[in-house]
């Protein structure tokens, strides 16, 4: 009878311990994008309808505290803290440099990504803005590294 208890007990533990989990990993699914305050910025010229190919803020401190938070909110959850990847998602700070790396993120950004049905990458441009897309670029930069 002891022993059947003690069975009792460990599968009731391993059981809340496995639901208390599966909640946390659900966390990484469907999640809403969240808003990004870009009023401090200038605006782009074009409006947010004519996506630009170059960062107009790269060296922006205003846009750099932005996108510092924008990406925090919105992309630490899968490209990782301080855009140091765990190994799931691309690691963001070995983003090529200048023009060429301004191409490949903003069309990243604005048209996410995905392969055989799968999204691997949600499409984050019409969410957040283009505004918020450069000030995350201008940030990422501020993390590139070659090692």
């Amino acid at each position: 009878m002891t022993i059947t208890l003690g069975r009792a007990a460990l599968v009731a533990a391993a059981s809340t311990l496995m639901l208390s989990l599966a909640g946390n990993l659900q966390a990484h699914g469907n999640v809403t994008p969240q808003a990004v305050d870009t009023t401090a910025l200038p605006d782009i010229t074009g409006g947010n309808d004519a996506w630009i190919e170059r960062d107009p803020y790269k060296g922006n401190a205003a846009a750099i505290k932005i996108g510092e938070s924008a990406y925090n909110q919105n992309c630490a959850r899968c490209h990782g803290i301080e855009a140091i990847s765990g190994g799931i998602a691309p690691d963001l700070r070995y983003l090529e440099l200048g023009d060429s790396g301004d191409e490949w993120f903003i069309q990243r950004f604005r048209h996410g990504s995905s392969r055989d049905g799968k999204v691997y990458m949600p499409p984050m441009g019409e969410v957040l803005g283009q505004k918020a897309g450069w000030a995350i670029r201008a940030w990422l930069e501020t993390k590139h590294t070659d090692d």
